[in-house]
Parts: structure tokens; sequence; C-alpha cells
């Protein structure tokens, strides 16, 4: 079977590369405006409080990418609010959107409220700054600082020695487009930049807020993956960054995440099944019921729209339920596995299976069992760690 490179995601990494270097994302960007920011006020992220607000009767969906409230340099001391909208494909309503999130923020907050758009899609030509409407005499609308992320690439050398961050993620999405999902180009193009992150001096914690960035990003098919996570332990142990355990507790992470994905999904099908069933039978009787009373037709309705209602809430909760179960699960064997081989070498396909197969319980008393045993048959044989 070929490998297959999964979708690229954009959308999480650059909130969270803005989120953790948001100074460094406007000084590379819109270093015009970096000038008139007040940096001694440290700068407020709102885009949590913002979609506990809403925007009344504004579709749900209309979410502002970042905002976030600094203060001028303009001697007022000033509050502005800075929406920034990171576009990733075009969108012929890119701009028309940047209107109304700039509107609703404004009405919201009653601050000044400045856009910044970073056009990261992969058409040269497509460059909207601007949305404006007008009728008998009336017109509305608004400009906007956009900024280009294909302009940066043919400016390789200067990202890579570049000791700003948003550098490095400039160039990991112009890779991570270049490679055209061939796992090969993709591959190199990250083991690259992995290597590159070491070779700049910064903070541990940056370096594992990038690792999250480039792991989102550049996403390889599992057996290629394997192998880069394989390396980047290595490396890390080279460079004595002492980073080993948290980069490995990322991979166990990914692990999690993809039991609970996996769980969340069969346990979602089995819940709504049986949800719908006793929703359905339970609406079913009431509308009986109320049929006699009321009308057949209009009982039979409201009946069937509670059954649905009930069914689809219980089965939600029994899918949350065993998704979570399911992550759980196979996070720890990840975990144990790990470990075992670590301390034994390659696991035989029966250990493999005797993990798979057992409960959560029985892979902490094995796990417990590990720090004292000799070998794999002490881990698996000792009674006393037998539930």
């Amino acid at each position: 079977m070929p490998d297959t490179t999964p979708p690229a995601r954009y959308d999480v990494p650059w909130k969270a590369a803005i989120t953790h270097a948001f100074r460094d994302f406007v000084a590379f960007f819109f270093p015009e405006l970096h000038g008139q920011i007040d940096w001694s006020r440290r700068p407020r992220f709102r885009d949590k409080e913002l979609e506990r607000i809403g925007f009344g009767d504004a579709p749900n969906s209309m979410l502002a990418d970042k905002l976030v409230e600094v203060r001028l340099r303009d001697g007022s001391a000033s509050q502005l609010l800075i929406h920034i909208e990171v576009q990733a494909q075009r969108d012929a309503s890119l701009a028309e959107r940047v209107f109304d999130y700039n509107y609703h923020i404004r009405k919201q907050y009653g601050l000044r409220v400045a856009s910044l758009v970073l056009l990261a899609d992969a058409d040269s030509n497509w460059r909207p700054s601007a949305f404006h409407d007008s009728g008998l005499g009336t017109t509305i609308g608004i400009s906007y600082v956009a900024a280009k992320l294909l302009d940066y690439a043919n400016q390789e050398d200067a990202l890579l020695a570049s000791d700003n961050p948003i550098a490095w993620v400039v160039l990991a999405h112009l890779r991570t487009q270049q490679a055209h999902h061939d796992p090969d180009k993709l591959y190199a193009a990250k083991w690259q930049l992995t290597k590159l992150l070491y070779q700049h001096g910064w903070t541990n914690r940056r370096i594992l807020v990038l690792f999250s960035v480039i792991n989102w990003m550049m996403t390889l098919p599992e057996r290629y993956q394997k192998r880069y996570w394989e390396e980047v332990l290595l490396l890390d142990r080279g460079y004595g960054m002492r980073l080993y355990n948290q980069l490995e507790q990322m991979l166990i992470d990914g692990s999690l995440a993809k039991g609970m994905e996996k769980g969340l999904e069969q346990g979602l099908e089995r819940g709504l099944e049986q949800g719908l069933a006793r929703g359905l039978a339970r609406g079913l009787k009431q509308g009986l019921k109320q049929g006699l009373e009321r009308g057949l037709e209009r009982g039979l309705e409201q009946g069937l729209e509670q059954g649905l209602e009930q069914g689809l809430e219980q089965g939600l909760e029994k899918g949350l339920e065993q998704g979570l179960e399911r992550g759980r699960k196979d996070g720890a064997v990840a975990l144990l596995e790990r470990q075992l081989a670590r301390r034994f070498g390659p696991l035989p396909k029966t250990v493999q299976g005797r993990l798979a197969k057992a409960s959560v319980e029985q892979l902490q008393a094995w796990g417990e069992a590990l720090l004292e045993a000799q070998s794999l048959k002490q881990v698996f044989a000792d009674p006393a760690r037998q539930t």
C-alpha cells in the first residue's frame, strides 16, 4: 500500500505560533505597525473571551482567528484591538468577512480595531485588501493591511538565518506547500527545519511550541512519522537539551489523541444507534399518548422530535465516554510498549498482543512491575502484579 500523506493543517499551528510569538509576528509581517505599539505593556489575548460572548445575531461560525488588545505609543496610551486573520486558501468572501469581524468587534468592545490579514494561500495574484459597498449615496467598507506569505518564497537564505521564530514557521508553511504531498520531500524538509530548531539557541519552551507547530502543519504518513520521532529523540540527546521526556510525551499524546479519535468515532456510532432507538421508542410512546388527546399527527411529530433529541443526547454522551476510555487505553499501551522496548529490546508479537488486549488497570500494574523486573518474563509473570 503506498504511503499517503495526510492533509496539511495550517489553522491550529498558526494560531499557536501567533499566541507564542505575537510580537515577533507583527515585527516580521507588519514592521511599520510594530513601532507604533507600546511593547512595555503586555498584549492581552481576548479571542477566548470573544468566543464566549459571541456576535449576537451573527453566524456561530464567525469567529476571528486571533484578537489581541495592545496599547499604542502615541502619547495617549490608548487601547486598540488587533484582529488577525490567517487565510490559507482563496475565499471570495474574505474581505467582506474582515469587515464583519471588524464591525462586530468594535461594537462589542467600544474600542478601535485594526485588522491584519496574512494571506497564506498558493495564488500569488490573489491579494484582497479592501471591501466597499455603496447605494444611493451611502458607502460602507474597510481597507486593511494584508501580508502575502508567498512573497517570502524567494528569501530562503534570509529565512534560514533569521532568529525570528515566525521566519521559521513561514519556512515550514512554504516547504509544506512546495512538497505537494510527496512524503519524501516533506520528510526531508521537516527534518531540516527540526535540526534548525536546535541551532538558534532558543529556549526549551520555544522549541517545544515549534515542535507542536511543525507536527500539526507538516503531517507525514505513519511510517515516516515513526522514523522522524526516532531521529528527533536521538537529536535531542545529541544536543543535550534534556527535552527527551517532554518530546516523548508529545509522541504519547499523539497516540492518545489518535485513540480518542477512533474511540469517539466508534462510541458515537454505537451510542447514537442505541440512543436513537431508545429515544424513538420513548418518543413514539409519548407521541401516541399525546396524539389521542391532541391529534395523532401533532402528537407523532412532537414525539419523534423529542425522541430524536433524547437519542442524540444519549448517543453523544455514550460516545464521548467510550472515546475517552479508548484514548486512555491506547495512550497507556503506547507508553508501556516504548518503556519495555527500551529496557528489553524489540517486543515479541505475543507481548504486543497481550498489551493490546489488556485493561488500563492491567497495563498500570505491568508498568509498576517494570520498575523492578529484570526481564520480560518477570514483568508479566509476577503473581503479585496480576489483576
